[in-house]
């Protein structure tokens, strides 16, 4: 059988060394930083939402009022 055979204590592995593991905090962080960056910066277009639609009117098929009626 293939998980009958038990030679050994198992599988013991390494730690990482704190060089590595300061290095892969700092690129995560770095990584999620500039995730929110972004998400701040262009989040909204990723969402759906476009900069010509900034002041909320709805502007579609139908919406054919005067312009002084729209505001």
């Amino acid at each position: 059988m293939a998980g009958a055979h038990h030679s050994g204590a198992g599988f013991n592995p390494h730690f990482p060394g704190f060089k590595y593991r300061f290095l892969s905090t700092t690129l995560g962080a770095t990584m999620w930083f500039f995730i929110f960056y972004r998400a701040r910066k262009d989040g909204g277009k990723l969402l759906g939402k476009h900069p010509w639609e900034g002041h909320g009117a709805s502007h579609g098929h139908g919406d054919h009022l005067p312009h002084d009626e729209h505001h």
